[in-house]
């Protein structure tokens, strides 16, 4: 962390097919050796799927999945006196997206299937329903967070 002055945050441009901020982030976050083109055609190619599949709009099961992973609680270590603490905080709105996207897309590369498209497009579908691995680790979170608010005074 800089001690002069606060890092300005990079401004990053909605993705060309849906003009969405949202999408533009998944395909960074889903790009692997700086290949733009192969994280946009497994994105692209997952919610064509969605579309077929579910017979709504990509779009919205996007939002509704991402909106359903995004943790509100978190635990984070705090150590006092010699003891550490499991302390429950609120989650910052940029660190909810980051760290929704990071999970489903964990979650989506450690399913069984065939190609990335299908694997990343169930799961998009199981969040958007409010099931699956992803809304489990999210539910798991807040769990956690709920069984340690006893240490909530040592917030941060």
């Amino acid at each position: 962390m800089p001690r002069r002055r606060e890092v300005a945050k990079r401004k990053i441009l909605p993705d060309p097919k849906y003009n969405s901020v949202l999408v533009a982030r998944f395909i960074n976050n889903l790009l692997k050796g700086g290949k733009r083109s192969v994280a946009e055609s497994i994105l692209y190619g997952s919610l064509d799927i969605i579309e077929q599949k579910m017979k709504e709009e990509p779009l919205e099961v996007f939002d509704r999945a991402m909106s359903n992973v995004k943790p509100v609680l978190e635990v984070k270590s705090r150590r006092v006196g010699g003891a550490t603490y499991q302390v429950p905080t609120e989650v910052a709105a940029e660190r909810r997206i980051a760290l929704a996207i990071r999970w489903i897309i964990k979650n989506a590369t450690s399913r069984a299937g065939k190609s990335m498209r299908e694997k990343l497009a169930a799961e998009f579908m199981d969040a958007a329903e409010n099931r699956g691995a992803s809304v489990k680790k999210k539910e798991d979170t807040h769990k956690m967070a709920e069984a340690n608010k006893a240490f909530a005074h040592y917030r941060f």
